[in-house]
């Protein structure tokens, strides 16, 4: 399967971030014809392109949009999620930083659609070249009439706010991320209410990813058949992957959803140094891992759930025959550990236990009655968190014990009766009692 450069196809162009240069390639030709269309047909093309969201859950876009209410009376948001903190995920940065308008033009078609005045751009706030970036074109657009109030003539306000966030990866969930634009620690909040019914200041809200919007404008100017070309009934489309871990090339490679892993692999370069793939994560840390055994599923989010893991955010990492399992579960629960915001007990105490028992594994000290527990504290957060990251933090280690059980055992030493100690563990993992 051929690559398919869509969002990526100009970006050798060193001037593409520039007002300019994108218009050399027809931008914001989309806006025009946007901005004469009805709003509600706007909503019905995307949902007939099929166009899922590329954040991570693969919502279908257009059925979101339709969820705000219309005619309420009230304020309507638009709000882009631009916190990409997800270890292994590296896309929507490269986006803002070589294709800024495309997501410029992408946000003032969509508020449009759903009916909104203001749009706020979130950019997690360790990239400051990127929030530069995109803020210069959202201040280029503005000077050439292209946001603010009358747009090209249209009578169509819309206004863009970027916002840069400090640095909590908690704030890459939706409801988090808008308690931080409100001026609020980044915490997620209880749904029901939706933020399509009560999201930003209490206010009917729309919350999309960086590349889910970038795809709007091209969505928009080629249609729907031409979107539907590319990919699968279920997954249409085209997806930005980034491949990284122990491949030649590493990068950024857009393809139609259902390219292979393989495939992709293939142009990444291949293993480093010819070895063999031993795990691959599809997209990000925070979904199962598979083997080499998977490399011929097709990238989509139908076949990835029926492998028993999750297309994510399409940013797959992919690793050697030289890296330990048990290391590598134990990385990612310290980052989970580390990140969770601590609202509700599930995830606050799961991840700290779960980390401390996965140390004294990495460490040649865990004990048979221990592998047990670790899948029994899994079971325990998942699906009981306030939000995701508590379901991202119960994943890694029942995936890996599927594929790669002998592992865990050969870094038992003690007795299978021996009972699990929570506190040992506790002190282990570096916690101070509270």
């Amino acid at each position: 399967m051929t690559l398919t450069p869509v969002i990526t196809e100009h970006w050798d162009d060193p001037e593409l971030y520039t007002l300019a240069g994108y218009r050399r390639y027809g931008g914001y030709r989309a806006l025009a014809t946007a901005l004469k269309t009805d709003p509600d047909a706007l909503i019905s093309l995307v949902k007939d392109s099929g166009l899922r969201g590329r954040g991570g859950a693969g919502f279908p876009t257009g059925l979101k949009w339709s969820f705000v209410p219309q005619n309420d009376g009230k304020e309507h948001y638009l709000v882009v999620n631009g916190d990409e903190s997800e270890p292994g995920a590296c896309k929507d940065i490269p986006i803002l930083l070589a294709n800024p308008h495309s997501l410029v033009e992408g946000v003032v078609i969509t508020a449009y659609a759903i009916r909104a005045k203001r749009a706020f751009i979130y950019v997690r706030g360790e990239v400051p070249a990127a929030i530069r970036r995109i803020a210069n074109a959202v201040a280029e657009a503005r000077a050439a009439g292209l946001v603010g109030t009358n747009i090209l003539g249209s009578g169509v306000d819309v206004d863009i706010v970027v916002h840069a966030g400090a640095g909590a990866y908690i704030c890459g969930e939706e409801t988090a991320l808008l308690d931080s634009l409100e001026g609020f620690r980044g915490q997620p909040r209880l749904k029901p209410p939706f933020p399509a019914v009560a999201g930003l200041y209490a206010s009917p809200t729309v919350i999309n990813n960086v590349e889910t919007i970038c795809n709007i404008p091209y969505i928009v100017d080629r249609g729907v058949a031409w979107f539907r070309q590319f990919g699968t009934e279920k997954s249409p489309g085209f997806k930005v992957m980034a491949v990284s871990g122990h491949v030649n090339r590493p990068g950024i490679y857009e393809a139609p959803l259902g390219i292979t892993m393989r495939e992709l692999l293939d142009y990444a370069g291949g293993m480093r140094d010819g070895r063999p793939v031993k795990f691959w994560l599809p997209g990000g840390s925070s979904v199962p891992m598979l083997t080499a055994e998977h490399l011929d599923i097709p990238l989509t989010y139908e076949d990835m759930a029926a492998a028993g893991t999750m297309l994510g955010t399409g940013t797959p990492m992919l690793f050697d025959d030289t890296v330990s399992v048990v290391k590598a579960v134990t990385r990612w629960l310290e980052f989970y550990k580390h990140e969770s915001c601590g609202k509700c007990t599930p995830c606050r105490e799961g991840t700290y236990f779960i980390t401390g028992t996965l140390e004294r594994f990495e460490h040649g000290h865990g004990s048979d009655a221990e592998l047990q527990t670790l899948t029994d504290l899994c079971g325990q957060i998942a699906g009981r968190s306030f939000c995701a990251l508590g379901d991202a933090a119960a994943t890694p280690y029942p995936a890996a014990m599927k594929y790669f059980r002998d592992e865990f055992v050969a870094a038992t030493t003690t007795p299978a009766d021996e009972q699990f100690d929570p506190a040992a563990s506790y002190v282990f993992a570096g916690a101070t009692a509270r």
